[in-house]
């Protein structure tokens, strides 16, 4: 699985239109280029396969006055928000070792409805619950790691990551069962992207030759 697909058609769907670098800002914005493989390369790259896949509709628009290439706004269209929201769907349910899927899946989680939401994380406790079976078919907590060697301490970590993991996931849906947040069809949600020309503090030096695109 990876993050990047979900990550750029959410940030074009809550512009409604954006261009690459106004995506990419978004991404550095919310922190995704620590936590997961949205760099300058693959954002822009993702951008220009979903336009082929008819997933994104490409505008271009004149250049500015002060000169340069015409730059490429990006509209999601209805085979996009599909994907978008499968994706969505998909990734807060499944159970993924690195936290990329899951952290963008709740990036934007408040787009579903408030029970569909609350399904799909009592979803993600089974799925965390039945990974965590097939690991101590093999390994007994109780007994320690040393019973593999040093190799014991994965299958230790393995069995860790999946007790916590339940474990917040259980405090996510007590705050969403008592009111937490505004979802789909509850009002205007939380929407924290940056209004075009607002500075970013997170931005990286990185250059990419889309930038001006």
């Amino acid at each position: 699985m990876s993050a990047i697909r979900l990550l750029v058609l959410g940030a074009v769907r809550q512009h409604g239109r954006a261009h690459g670098y106004q995506v990419r800002n978004d991404l550095e914005y919310w922190g995704a280029h620590e936590w997961s493989n949205a760099k300058p390369g693959s954002i822009y790259h993702a951008l220009k396969q979903m336009a082929k896949q008819g997933l994104l509709l490409a505008h271009e628009i004149a250049p500015s006055t002060a000169g340069g290439p015409p730059r490429t706004e990006y509209e999601i269209t209805e085979a996009g928000t599909e994907e978008y929201f499968s994706l969505l769907r998909t990734y807060l349910t499944a159970y993924d070792q690195r936290p990329d899927v899951l952290t963008a899946a709740l990036g934007f989680m408040v787009d579903l409805r408030r029970e569909e939401a609350l399904d799909l994380l009592e979803e993600r406790v089974r799925a965390i619950e039945a990974w965590r079976r097939t690991v101590v078919e093999h390994y007994t907590p109780e007994d320690g790691p040393g019973q593999f060697g040093h190799i014991g301490e994965i299958m230790n970590l393995w069995v860790h990551t999946a007790d916590t993991g339940a474990e917040w996931t259980r405090g996510l849906i007590e705050r969403v069962q008592g009111g937490a947040y505004t979802f789909a069809g509850e009002g205007e949600p939380f929407v924290g992207v940056l209004v075009d020309g607002q500075e970013n503090p997170y931005a990286t030096t990185e250059r990419h030759p889309d930038d001006t695109r």
